[in-house]
């Protein structure tokens, strides 16, 4: 029998960092991690092994990540947790105690069991297991025709990488716009040009109905009749917490399957943390839960459980996930933090709109120069920014973090209007139209506009 004073369950980034700044935080203490894979792949990473990268191992979360912080990295899975014994039961037969437990077990992906021929071969959901994406990468070698099931990031991404590789690329998503979760039409409209342009067939409220073959897919049926030639279909429909090793050890969890956790992200069970994919996530403006699964959602919950594992030392806890996105498509970047306006409008938000057009190099007729396109919202009474979106060159995916740390600490838009910004003529906007100032002086002037008119 094994025993160590904290255990995690779970190798992904998650766990990584849970178990990593427990080792910063208290020192001489014996800590293990529990995966049932050989290797862990770097998730947001995946779509990029069939098109950039070509090879899984390029997309490895290299072990030294544990071992140099001297956490015993066991290659088992966990098929019990005992919570009056304080141990967990391995598959290999082996029994672990702990002292403190974080569970960081991830999500799965949804499968469409309701669509027929879901089961054919090459017919893929995406698993985070290298074994399992190589047999993908190795069909996908000979495969001309790929459908892509399912328009949000994980399937855009897929679509566009397979567009890379010279595959004839059609894209179906159910909702009316492709990422509408996070982006209001205009971007989204803007992102879908940029996928047909790449040459991708963009099927937007668009249900499917039936994947066709006898063994393996052939055609991808549609609910209008059409069928859609496929030598390879990725099922790209999101995910849903992996939370059933808690539930059945009667820890609390949602109908969703998410583990409840407070602030702390402790669970129904003092000694047991959860983080990541895993665990409930609650919205930062409205306390609802929401499906956000995202590493670097996980990593910022996973510094908090690693710290207060055993006592509550950093006493900063999870108000609410804020949703910060960023995607790449055919060289466009873009990102979005917070409430879009459908959001908002969806729940009684009082809100006005900042925008700005500008270069994200000065001048714009720098190499390699992209329009910045910027759109904020903030609370029309408080002036507190509430939500961003942002399209244009590699820079947005730093600004959009500078505003979901805005959104996290309140700042309101005159801050913004004149917050202090460093720049330079090859890697920013102009320091006279620099877009995050520019946006937010527009929503302040529009609310002066408003109460000027109601004087």
């Amino acid at each position: 029998m094994k025993k160590v004073d904290l255990l995690v369950i779970g190798g992904s980034a998650g766990g990584i960092l849970a178990a990593t700044t427990a080792r910063k935080v208290y020192g001489d203490i014996k800590i293990a991690l529990i995966r049932d894979t050989n290797s862990v792949m770097i998730p947001c990473g995946i779509p990029y092994i069939f098109g950039t990268l070509k090879d899984t191992k390029k997309n490895i979360i290299p072990d030294g990540a544990v071992t140099n912080s001297d956490v015993e990295l066991i290659i088992d899975r966990v098929t019990k947790i005992n919570r009056e014994d304080k141990n967990v039961i391995t598959r290999d037969g082996e029994t672990i105690e702990y002292d403190k437990l974080i569970i960081a077990t991830g999500s799965l992906p949804f499968v469409p069991t309701f669509i027929p021929g879901y089961d054919l071969e090459n017919v893929y959901a995406v698993l985070k297991e290298e074994e399992y994406l190589n047999e993908v990468l190795e069909k996908a070698k000979s495969a001309k025709n790929v459908v892509v099931v399912g328009g949000g990031f994980i399937g855009v991404e897929f679509a566009e990488q397979f567009a890379v590789d010279g595959k004839n690329v059609t894209l179906v998503e159910l909702a009316d716009a492709c990422v509408s979760a996070a982006f209001d039409k205009e971007y989204t409209n803007e992102l879908e040009e940029k996928l047909k342009e790449g040459g991708i067939d963009v099927r937007t409220s668009t249900k499917v109905v039936k994947i066709n073959g006898k063994t393996a897919v052939e055609t991808v049926e549609l609910e209008s009749g059409e069928k859609i030639e496929a030598d390879l279909v990725i099922l790209g429909l999101g995910a849903r917490p992996n939370g059933k090793l808690a539930a059945d050890a009667g820890i609390e969890v949602t109908r969703r399957g998410a583990i409840v956790v407070d602030q702390y992200t402790r669970t129904s069970d003092p000694d047991v943390f959860a983080v990541g994919d895993c665990a409930i996530k609650r919205c930062f403006f409205t306390g609802k839960d929401v499906p956000i699964l995202l590493a670097s959602t996980a990593t910022g919950e996973a510094k908090i459980a690693g710290s207060n594992a055993f006592e509550l030392r950093l006493v900063r806890e999870n108000k609410g996930t804020i949703s910060a996105f960023a995607t790449k498509v055919f060289g466009r970047t873009f990102a979005a933090a917070g409430l879009t306006e459908a959001m908002a409008k969806k729940e009684g938000f009082s809100y006005i709109t900042g925008e700005t057009k500008t270069f994200d190099k000065h001048p714009g007729n720098l190499p390699g120069a992209q329009m910045l396109n910027v759109k904020f919202l903030f609370s029309k009474c408080s002036g507190v920014i509430l939500g961003a979106q942002i399209s244009g060159g590699d820079s947005v995916a730093e600004m959009i973090n500078v505003l979901s740390l805005s959104i996290q600490n309140g700042i309101t838009a005159s801050q913004l209007n004149t917050f202090q910004a460093a720049t330079h003529p090859l890697v920013t906007a102009s320091p006279v139209a620099y877009p995050i100032n520019a946006a937010a002086m527009d929503a302040v002037r529009k609310n002066c506009t408003i109460l000027n008119a109601a004087k």
